[in-house]
Formats: structure tokens, C-alpha cells, sequence
């Protein structure tokens, strides 16, 4: 992406330009687990050390126990005040936005079409395949529309109109209800959120999710039609990943307040179909909501995936999550950069096994 256009929210404040506001309260912030609790701390500490040797382009990590701060670290100078690039992980925290509409009643259904959510853009384009997918098929990646994130992703981020190049998108002659990952689907709920609530996304996501969690600061790149993009975008500290990885594991509570309805959670993390990514050593992939789902050494595992290895990553039988931030590798490096984080997180789980 060449446009460096975004959103910077400090204390709810929204400005253009970089963010220079410090961090998140302390009282808001994380509460450490005692040495050892649940978790070999030297054995961890471990680990985390030699992650930056073995995951050069890895930035942070952080594990959480049992709603407890676990371990950190950051590498190559990034610190715990850093806003980091979560790229599309932050498909998964516009899925946990929806659900929180779908409760307010903002949003009537998941069976509503594109038509009838944004029916001023459909009534542009009445014919077009995307005006008829289903919120609930935006959300599985099963909208049978054709898109290529690898040559697509820069004409959908300079579009003048997001809702329009959506709906201008052809079938893309698979299966009906293939998975495919698509942008330019995903990247409707930004309008859907902001008809819904009558205000930016932004702006609905600091009210609903970010303030309740004690999130004080974030930045969300805006594409050239002026909008944040829900398919990628969000620049969070890693702890603050961590915050939302483990409100999904928790299932919708922060802190005890309900802040996602359960239900939601349930539906968001359980594998709804099989996704064409491979994520080794994770097994199984499979996508809910938004979220990637599968298996990791036999426990479930639901995450938030974003491009190079920014994980929001929960295992619930364990009570455990982590979050990562990564650089942005080149195309052909990706899949290697990825694994490797994914590896660290394998060792990071093993741990938390060995003391369940």
C-alpha cells in the first residue's frame, strides 16, 4: 500500500497524522501472573529469548494465563508502547463488531443480503452477484465472488467507492459455498457498520469494544474513499491484541462485564466450513467468523491471522493466548516467516500443556 492515510485515536480523539500519545493507563492494563503460576516462567523466558534469533522479522509477543500477563517480548527496538500493523487480523475484530450490532439491533440478521444492508449502493448496481450475498456468507468466506488478494488488494484500497468495486465483483465459477478469501467482501462492513450506526467505524469500535477493554490508543488506515478499511488496517501495542485474543477466550467478557455476547464468541470461533490456507503446524484450518479455526498439537485453536504472522491466537482449553506482531515480508518470503511464528507459538502452547 503506498497511501499512509489513517485514523489515530488517543484518549478517544481522532486526528490525521502519526501517534505521539502515551500509553493506555496502568489500571487498564494487564495484571501479571506471579513467577511460575501456570506457566514454567524460566522455561518461558526462554523461549521468548531466543525467538528473536530463530523469528528475525518477528516485533512482540505476549502470552496471557488464566487473564494474567504472562510473558513478553519485543525485538529489533519495537517496545510495549508501539502501535504495530495487525493487518488482516483486523478482519477479526470487525466480526466481533458485527456481533455486538447484531445484539444492539442495529443489524436485524445475518441472513440480511447486501441489498437490503446497504440498499442506496445496490440500487447502483440491482444485478450485481455481490448485492445478493448474505452477511452471514461475508463473514464465512463462502460469497462466491471472484477476487485475487495477490493483484486486487491495491485497486480495492485506491477505489473511490469500496461498496461499489465490491459490487462490481463477478461469480467466481467455484462451488457454491467454497471458502475464498476475499478483501473486497470483507471490505463492506465498513459501510454496513457505519449505515448501522450512523457514525464511523472508528468511532463505533472505541465505544462498543476498545474504551471497555481499556484500549486508549490505536491508528486504522483509511483507503481513498476516506473510510477505514475493515479488511486490514488497525495498528494496535501487541498487549492490546492480546486484550481482544483473550475476551474472545473468555467468552465476550473483560474483567467480568460482558463486552461480545457469548453466543457470538461460540459462533465466531467453531469451524463453520474447511479454508483453503494451511497454517503449519496448525492442522485442520477451517474459518467461523472471520476467524481461522483448527487444531495445534490435538486442542482447538481459533485465530485472527494477519498477513506475516500477526496472530490473535486462543487456545481455550488452556485458558491461554498470544499475540504476536511481525513485519511485512515480501510476497515469496510470507510463508516461511509465518510458519516460523507459528512454530514459536507451538513451543509457547507446549509449555502451557506441560503445567495445565
Amino acid at each position: 500500500m503506498n497511501s499512509r492515510r489513517s485514523i489515530v485515536f488517543a484518549g478517544g480523539g481522532a486526528l490525521l497524522g502519526a501517534a505521539t500519545a502515551g500509553c493506555a493507563s496502568a489500571s487498564s492494563d494487564w495484571s501479571v501472573a506471579g513467577p511460575g503460576r501456570r506457566m514454567p516462567a524460566d522455561a518461558l523466558d526462554k523461549v521468548l529469548l531466543d525467538a528473536g534469533r530463530s523469528a528475525p522479522a518477528l516485533r512482540g509477543i505476549v502470552v496471557v494465563r488464566d487473564g494474567l500477563l504472562a510473558g513478553e517480548r519485543y525485538y529489533a527496538g519495537a517496545s510495549a508502547n508501539d502501535l504495530l500493523p495487525i493487518n488482516s487480523a483486523t478482519k477479526s475484530v470487525c466480526s466481533m463488531l458485527v456481533g455486538q450490532a447484531l445484539q444492539q439491533g442495529k443489524i436485524r440478521s445475518l441472513s440480511d443480503t447486501v441489498a437490503d444492508l446497504l440498499p442506496e449502493a445496490s440500487r447502483k448496481a440491482p444485478d450485481a452477484p455481490a448485492a445478493r450475498v448474505t452477511l452471514r456468507q461475508i463473514l464465512t468466506g463462502t460469497t462466491g465472488l471472484a477476487y485475487d488478494w495477490r493483484t486486487q488488494t491495491q485497486a480495492l484500497f485506491d477505489a473511490a467507492d469500496t461498496a461499489a468495486f465490491a459490487l462490481d465483483l463477478p461469480r467466481d465459477g467455484e462451488a457454491p459455498g467454497s471458502w475464498s478469501y476475499n478483501d473486497a467482501a470483507v471490505s463492506l462492513l465498513t459501510p454496513i457498520l457505519e449505515r448501522a450506526h450512523g457514525m464511523p467505524i472508528a468511532q463505533v469500535a472505541m465505544r462498543d469494544l476498545f474504551t471497555p477493554l481499556g484500549i486508549g490508543r490505536f491508528t486504522w488506515r483509511r483507503d481513498k474513499s476516506g473510510h477505514a478499511t475493515a479488511y486490514m488496517g488497525l495498528a494496535l501495542r501487541t498487549r492490546d491484541l492480546a486484550k481482544l485474543a483473550w475476551t474472545m477466550a473468555d467468552g465476550g467478557r473483560w474483567n467480568g462485564t460482558q463486552v461480545v455476547p457469548a453466543d457470538w464468541v461460540a459462533d465466531s470461533t467453531r469451524r463453520h466450513g474447511p479454508a483453503q490456507w494451511r497454517n503449519p503446524p496448525i492442522a485442520g484450518t477451517g474459518y467461523g467468523y472471520l476467524w481461522f479455526t483448527g487444531t495445534l498439537d490435538g486442542r482447538d485453536v481459533a485465530w485472527g491471522w494477519g498477513y506475516g504472522g500477526q496472530f490473535a491466537l486462543l487456545v481455550p482449553s488452556l485458558q491461554l493466548v498470544l499475540a504476536t506482531a511481525a513485519t511485512a515480508p515480501a510476497p515469496k518470503d510470507v510463508s516461511i516467516q509465518t510458519a516460523t511464528v507459528a512454530r514459536l507459538v507451538q513451543q509457547v502452547v507446549a509449555l502451557a500443556a506441560s503445567s495445565a
